[in-house]
């Protein structure tokens, strides 16, 4: 998700490429050895302290700094005061950047919660595992099996992975939906094996087009009747 720029951001950015500009050019009175090669004890012709911070901070504009600039060539105490005040400018914008930095990521943050905040609730189980050996086994159309607590399938499986009654055989079953009448909604087939003295059947299914509500799920061998349970698509 994209996070815009801020005001406070952009004026932090554009001090940083006016301080590097600045640096720079001290760089280049400093490979020239200013800071020791001009004494000026008497401190003849030098802005007071606080012009020099004030140059040092950016506090000054830039048509009347630029004479001073020139005056730290020819004069090391100045030159040296100036470069002890860029030295705290930097570490001070340093520290800035590492403020706005954590801000920055605070706010990513922050805001890609709220956007999974606001989205609907979606289950991500795309393999649902039901129990069905303690389960009553009912046949027929007769659906006295619907006072047991309902089995739950979210909209979302794919696959079914179905731990089958005790007695259940191996083999090929047909997996069905079916409507409070009967009549199916959706068909399945899968294979059941035995595994760990349990009957599991295994069958790939896609719910996504079905209704949320209230369904018989049935299970047959292949040309038995259905065995019924009370199953809530969710």
């Amino acid at each position: 998700m994209f996070v815009p720029i801020s005001t406070e951001s952009r004026r932090v950015l554009k001090q940083q490429e006016e301080f590097n500009v600045e640096e720079k050019r001290i760089l280049d009175l400093l490979s020239r050895g200013l800071s020791q090669d001009f004494p000026n004890p008497q401190r003849a012709g030098c802005p007071d302290s606080a012009m020099l911070k004030g140059i040092a901070l950016h506090k000054v504009p830039l048509a009347e700094a630029d004479p001073w600039l020139d005056h730290f060539s020819s004069c090391s105490p100045c030159f040296q005061e100036f470069t002890q005040f860029r030295k705290q400018a930097v570490d001070g914008r340093r520290r800035a950047q590492l403020w706005l930095a954590a801000a920055a990521v605070l706010l990513f943050a922050v805001a890609g919660w709220l956007w999974v905040r606001t989205q609907p609730s979606v289950q991500t189980a795309a393999t649902v595992v039901l129990d069905l050996r303690e389960r009553s086994v009912a046949r027929g159309e007769n659906s006295a099996e619907t006072k047991q607590i309902a089995l739950e399938i979210p909209r979302t499986a794919k696959h079914l992975v179905m731990d089958l009654p005790i007695g259940s055989k191996e083999g090929s079953y047909d997996l069905a939906l079916l409507n409070e009448a009967g009549d199916e909604v959706l068909r399945a087939t899968g294979t059941a094996t035995l595994e760990n003295q349990i009957v599991i059947l295994r069958a790939d299914i896609d719910i996504r087009n079905v209704s949320p509500g209230f369904y018989l799920l049935g299970l047959r061998r292949l040309g038995l009747e259905w065995s019924r349970y009370p199953t809530r698509v969710t």
